[in-house]
């Protein structure tokens, strides 16, 4: 995948604190334009702040953020690139006693429609129904419409899959798939873990308002070492068996399970040292790179 190496956008320091306690801590990276990038963490971890920041709905702390060459401490600057944005919130908060037709002409007067038609084939709500009558997939895919149907050439999607069901998940991420290859640029947040590993290019992870690491999901996951299980003839003890490449050891009967960090051909020699009846080495899934971020509570 070859990026725009102009930033879509960039953090400088971007700290926003609440009575003291910082919900965004010195957040300095770049969002490459044509790339689809996670913002991963669990609930609580700062990125709605962080994307309320972007769109200058809340002003920072200190530090500041750049979105499409815009400063978001500068309002003024904002509005010139305002119909360049798409944005997909984690809470719809449409007027209720509106149609989903009536919100979406509120929204093309404001900046437009032309994709409208495209998007409704692939996300279709009941137009003609009053949003109080929505289920939550119908509410996001009303939300999907209104985002992208002005052609935005960035988009930001907070908790973007909430309330979809599966073949609506997977017609968005085939959607957001075929976005990137266009040259758009995705910034989402999301805390599950599957779709980001699917989709997106390039992970921040975020824990308590500080981002704890940055990479491509490819480099990520083989930084996360192997997966491996074996099925051992004979008892061993954990003392005998382990090195400081293995983590997160279970040993159950005659059957280990744990992650090696080191070079494979270098576990596949140490084991010849015991009688083992069958081994499997694999990548790691990036929920359990995540646990070593979070603990349990991912």
């Amino acid at each position: 995948m070859n990026f725009n190496p102009t930033p879509a956008i960039s953090f400088e320091g971007l700290t926003k604190e609440y009575d003291g306690v910082a919900a965004n801590d010195d957040l300095s990276f770049e969002v490459k334009k044509g790339e689809i990038f996670g913002y991963l963490g669990p609930n609580g971890a700062g990125k709605t702040t962080t994307i309320r920041q972007l769109l200058g709905l809340i002003k920072p702390t200190s530090g500041t953020a750049k979105v499409l060459g815009a400063n978001i401490r500068d309002r003024r600057d904002l509005i010139k690139i305002k119909s360049e944005i798409g944005y997909l919130p984690d809470t719809l908060g449409f007027e209720e006693r509106l149609t989903g037709n009536q919100i979406l002409n509120y929204f093309a007067r404001m900046r437009g429609d032309e994709r409208r038609d495209e998007l409704l084939e692939l996300f279709p709500p009941p137009l003609d129904k009053r949003i109080e009558t929505y289920s939550s997939g119908n509410l996001r895919m009303l939300g999907i419409i209104q985002a992208f149907m002005h052609n935005p050439n960035l988009v930001i999607m907070d908790e973007p899959t909430a309330g979809l069901d599966p073949l609506k998940q997977d017609r968005l991420h085939h959607f957001l798939e075929g976005e990137r290859e266009s040259g758009k640029t995705i910034f989402f947040s999301s805390h599950i873990l599957s779709e980001v590993q699917r989709i997106c290019d390039r992970v921040g992870i975020i824990r308590s308002g500080k981002l704890v690491d940055l990479d491509n999901v490819e480099d990520l996951l083989a930084r996360g070492g192997k997966k491996v299980r074996i099925y051992i003839k004979r008892h061993i003890d954990k003392e005998e068996f382990i090195t400081k490449d293995m983590i997160d050891f279970k040993c159950v009967d005659k059957t280990i399970h744990f992650t090696y960090t080191g070079r494979p051909d270098k576990l596949l020699k140490y084991l010849s040292k015991f009688e083992v009846e069958d081994v499997e080495i694999g990548d790691p899934q990036l929920d359990e790179i995540f646990k070593h971020y979070y603990g349990n509570s991912s």
